[in-house]
């Protein structure tokens, strides 16, 4: 086979298959082959990360200059150094170090460059961590919420047959008062629970999904309680499946994030700069839950608001934990327990001005 002529499923095909970023470019760092690996890391369908120079993902250009012509002139067979590269466009500022090697193919009008992600392990262990953390707050969540359930039904009733042997007495009014305070109490801890309890009870109505329609149906959703203010951009990729799913519980799971962000970016509401950008991509060879996916879809939810506080950075999909006064902290929960009856889950990477919460399903 001819390595000069490179239609998307040859001759480098074989490097999709690799969870390690490849790139084939010319000397002049043009990009003329770019694995799913890179696709996923610039957050870029291939088609855009195709044609464009690798040389602008650089924070420090040199290096890669120097290799790529020493590499391309046969000084050397292959180089070697660290790097720090942009995952977005420049003003996003999200720097990731990586390990650079460049080596030589049998044109040397072409090269191959390889990414090894120095906090990929870091990221794999935070994944893992995240899904033992949903199986936890599964069964916490349903033993605790049966256990708060039989009681609670046992408390309320006994506060209404008080209620109803009160008798017309000077303290009449002042204790139906009391009853009707505990009655109300009663009932809002049994719609908390209620809610907990949901996605449990529920089952599922599954058909075809467009994830695209559930995020038009959110964001009409959304603007609709913050008409002044914000703004939230549209970023697909149209190339995405349709795939089965439950359409109201995945609109619930994307609803809930983005109320969370549009909450967290009341202040820059106020002062007419608050955004909320909705991206899809696909993802190829991805792992959820140690199981393999030959093809997955990510919605990124990402915001530039204050990013979420450090002491809950760990804890944020555990329920009742809120980092907005007023929350009930259950939000992230039910979204991450939809995103697994899906097959999915949710991680989330936040620093000030820029939170991102990706939602990863796979596709048939």
């Amino acid at each position: 086979m001819n390595p000069k002529s490179l239609p998307n499923d040859t001759p480098y095909g074989c490097f999709d298959l690799l969870a390690t970023l490849v790139a084939v470019v010319r000397p002049d760092g043009v990009c003329e082959f770019a694995n799913t690996a890179v696709e996923t890391l610039f957050n870029l369908p291939r088609r855009a990360v195709q044609g464009s120079n690798l040389l602008e993902w650089f924070v420090d250009t040199g290096r890669l200059i120097e290799a790529l012509e020493g590499v391309s002139r046969n000084a050397f067979s292959s180089s070697r150094f660290d790097a720090v590269i942009r995952r977005g466009p420049r003003t996003h500022d999200d720097l990731l170090p990586v390990h650079v090697i460049v080596s030589q193919t049998e044109d040397p009008e072409r090269l191959v460059i390889e990414l090894i992600e120095n906090a990929q392990q870091t990221r794999q262990d935070r994944e893992e961590r995240n899904l033992d953390q949903v199986h936890a707050t599964k069964e916490l969540t349903r033993n605790l919420a049966h256990e708060i359930k039989n009681p609670l039904g046992g408390i309320r009733g006994a506060a209404q047959l008080l209620a109803l042997e009160l008798q017309p007495t000077a303290l009449w009014s002042e204790l139906e008062e009391y009853t009707e305070v505990i009655i109300h109490e009663a009932d809002r801890l049994q719609s908390l629970v209620d809610r907990l309890l949901a996605p449990y009870r529920r089952a599922q109505v599954v058909g075809d999904v467009n994830i695209h329609e559930i995020c038009e149906r959110v964001r009409s959703l959304v603007l609709v309680q913050f008409p002044r203010g914000l703004t939230i951009q549209r970023d697909y990729d149209i190339s995405l499946p349709d795939f089965r799913g439950d359409r109201e519980q995945l609109i619930q799971a994307v609803l809930n994030i983005v109320q969370n962000a549009a909450h967290a970016l009341r202040d820059r509401i106020a002062q007419g700069d608050a955004l909320i950008v909705l991206r899809t991509r696909v993802a190829r060879q991805v792992t959820i839950g140690k199981q393999r996916w030959r093809l997955a879809l990510e919605l990124h939810i990402e915001d530039n608001g204050p990013g979420v506080p450090e002491e809950i950075k760990d804890r944020i999909f555990f329920p009742l934990v809120s980092g907005t006064d007023g929350g009930s902290g259950l939000g992230l929960t039910l979204a991450q327990t939809i995103a697994q009856q899906h097959q999915g889950m949710i991680d989330c990477d936040s620093q000030p001005g820029r939170t991102d919460f990706r939602i990863t399903l796979p596709l048939p």
